[in-house]
């Protein structure tokens, strides 16, 4: 046998793989779709009679503290704390730890918010690094900023958590803001299962091309740039086409650290955040679903589709890349980390599904697709490429991956309708066309190179973002 043949069986034994892998993905993808548009509209229809002022009124809810890790953020950081001080709720604080920063983000937050030092006492319960100063605002009662040695984000959470006073604390992030009922949403869950509920996510959108103004979103819109238009199309892709059809399914693996709600006590006994991982966001979310499984009490861990935190993304493909690449990383550290509770059936559906999706698809998808572009070119080369069945298969693959996004669009449209206008809409779908051009080949090819390095070790302790900032009403866009 020659060297052509045996290149050749090899390539025609990948094609036939790749159909069925193909296949199964968007079975799975479609499966998600459904379950989360019918969850959707039962969360439409059972919310909409809500009465959040019901919890803002009541005794009986749950104060929350809100911990906002901050390592180099002056741009941003008066605006995050302006949306977090001016919150619709009851009884809240607001935790700032400044990480560090060497950017002058400690002295905004004192020149703005008059900050004296305390000598405030707390209990270290997590172990973190030295505290350097706590400082409380005259004006604002319920403000803290905790500023200590440079360590990471995750021990500046658990820093947060330590210096907390709250049953409930809200990790967000600092170049993020949350609209004025988020926390009365996120905590709805924990008032209708205050036994079981240990966690709850919010949808995280995206705030580039929207005017903000004092901490608050005045006007929604989208940005001029194409490349945070495309992530619009794939966070409401992620978010309403998937973390609800895993939420219900009892699989959540990820609750997004810009804004997520958490029982203080199961965290603590789950070990807090960890320093280790790219991604402490995720990895807290697993070790909490294994902390609970062991102890063997029924818990909740779920998203909520209508809470909403705004946030920046990366406007150019270096600062995105990036970003993907830290994500992946940390996504391939918690499956390696947490390995022994893949197919696991003594950690249920997490173990039995959400886990192997991810290591099968998560993980793998991203060299099947990019492996896929090569054996096509040696289909080609080898002569034994099938022209009819290969467009056939390639106007599917586009169709498939159109239709996802574009139904994620028009969910969104049907449900909440953020964006008000047609324009709007149309930009939308039409982004969710292209972006099947280009845009998802390249986070592929992030992915693999992710790959790469989570097996060299490579890592970093915040994964930073060079900003524009929030766009001030009557401001023009930064270029």
């Amino acid at each position: 046998m020659t060297w052509i043949s045996i290149l050749t069986l090899t390539v025609l034994g990948f094609n036939r793989w790749v159909i069925y892998y193909f296949g199964l993905l968007n079975g799975i993808y479609l499966l998600l779709f459904l379950v989360s548009f019918v969850e959707v509209m039962r969360f439409v229809k059972r919310t909409f009679f809500s009465d959040y002022e019901q919890i803002l009124r009541s005794d009986m809810t749950w104060p929350i503290s809100m911990i906002v890790p901050a390592f180099n953020e002056a741009r941003s950081i008066v605006e995050t704390v302006r949306s977090l001080l001016g919150v619709n709720y009851g009884q809240f604080e607001v935790v700032i730890v400044n990480d560090g920063s060497t950017d002058g983000t400690l002295e905004r937050l004192i020149e703005t918010f008059e900050l004296k030092r305390t000598d405030r006492i707390y209990h270290r319960t997590l172990p973190t690094g030295p505290v350097r100063g706590i400082y409380w605002s005259l004006e604002y009662a319920n403000l803290i900023v905790v500023d200590k040695e440079w360590s990471g984000k995750a021990e500046a959470l658990n820093t947060g958590i330590n210096v907390s006073r709250y049953p409930l604390f809200c990790s967000v992030d600092a170049d993020s803001i949350i609209e004025d009922n988020a926390l009365l949403r996120v905590v709805k869950p924990f008032m209708e299962h205050p036994q079981e509920m240990v966690a709850a996510g919010g949808i995280v959108r995206i705030v580039n091309g929207c005017e903000v103004r004092e901490g608050r979103v005045l006007r929604i819109g989208l940005p001029k740039k194409a490349l945070p238009v495309f992530q619009v199309v794939e966070y409401l892709r992620a978010f309403l086409g998937g973390r609800i059809g895993w939420s219900s399914l009892r699989s959540l693996l990820i609750i997004s650290g810009a804004f997520g709600l958490y029982r203080k006590s199961e965290v603590i006994a789950a070990g807090g955040y960890d320093s280790w991982s790219e991604t402490e966001d995720l990895e807290l979310v697993l070790k909490l679903h294994e902390h609970m499984r062991r102890s063997g009490r029924k818990y909740r861990i779920v998203f909520v589709p209508d809470p909403v935190c705004w946030t920046e993304v990366p406007s150019t493909f270096r600062v995105l890349a990036r970003q993907r690449n830290r994500w992946h990383r940390g996504m391939l550290q918690s499956l390696w980390r947490h390995r022994r509770m893949i197919l696991n059936p003594e950690h249920g559906a997490i173990g039995m599904l959400g886990l192997p999706y991810f290591l099968l698809f998560e993980t793998l998808g991203p060299f099947v697709e990019i492996l896929g572009y090569v054996m096509v070119a040696l289909s080609f080369w080898l002569g034994v490429l099938n022209l009819d069945f290969f467009v056939l298969f390639l106007i599917f693959a586009i169709f498939f991956g159109v239709f996802l996004s574009v139904a994620a669009v028009l969910l969104e449209e049907i449900s909440f309708r953020r964006y008000p206008g047609w324009e709007h809409l149309a930009r939308l779908v039409l982004y969710g066309v292209l972006e099947n051009l280009g845009y998802r080949q390249s986070l592929a090819l992030f992915k693999v190179k992710a790959f790469w390095d989570f097996l060299r070790g490579h890592r970093k302790a915040w994964g930073r973002m060079e900003r524009e900032g929030f766009r001030a009403a009557g401001e023009r866009p930064a270029a």
